[in-house]
């Protein structure tokens, strides 16, 4: 009888360390307050756009648009002038979570070129789901931070 108790247990404690391992590891994954608000809704974790219009990408981690100039990929956090009347908000971005994806861009040249010109696609910015206020450049975040920090100040001011 002692012997099943401690395999019940263990199986249970092992259980419980597993779930909440895997907890860990989806919410460290989820990156939406970084993403752009221009960035499509959808996705709770981003590492790259690629945006077919102007063949570049956007790494979202350090912010910054990829692009071709020369034969060579220039990081940038910005895009240069010949891109001035490409649209980020208006225009599609193709979500890619590969190791650096501008390695392969034929690939994804090829794979989303049916995308150009595309305007239809929904944005974190105009999104009305409240996981997207987390964005600092969603409309509503002010107020997510306040109500998410409320909490965290109260003790401050008890005097």
């Amino acid at each position: 009888m002692k012997k099943t108790i401690l395999i019940v247990t263990l199986l249970l404690s092992g259980f419980v360390f597993e779930s909440a391992t895997a907890q860990v590891r989806v919410s460290l994954r989820a990156n939406i307050g970084i993403q752009p608000g221009w960035g499509p809704v959808g996705y709770d974790h981003v590492d790259y756009y690629y945006m077919p219009d102007i063949d570049a990408f956007y790494y979202v981690p350090s912010h910054q648009y990829i692009y071709q100039e020369r034969g060579r990929w220039i990081f940038a956090t910005s895009l240069p002038y010949r891109f001035h009347d490409y649209d980020v908000n208006n225009s599609y971005k193709v979500v890619v979570n590969d190791s650096r994806p501008y390695r392969h861009a034929e690939t994804y040249r090829t794979k989303y070129a049916g995308y150009r010109g595309n305007h239809d696609q929904g944005t974190i910015r105009n999104s009305r789901d409240s996981k997207y206020f987390e964005s600092k450049d969603h409309p509503d975040h002010d107020k997510w931070k306040r109500d998410h920090n409320h909490g965290r100040n109260d003790h401050n001011h008890g005097g």
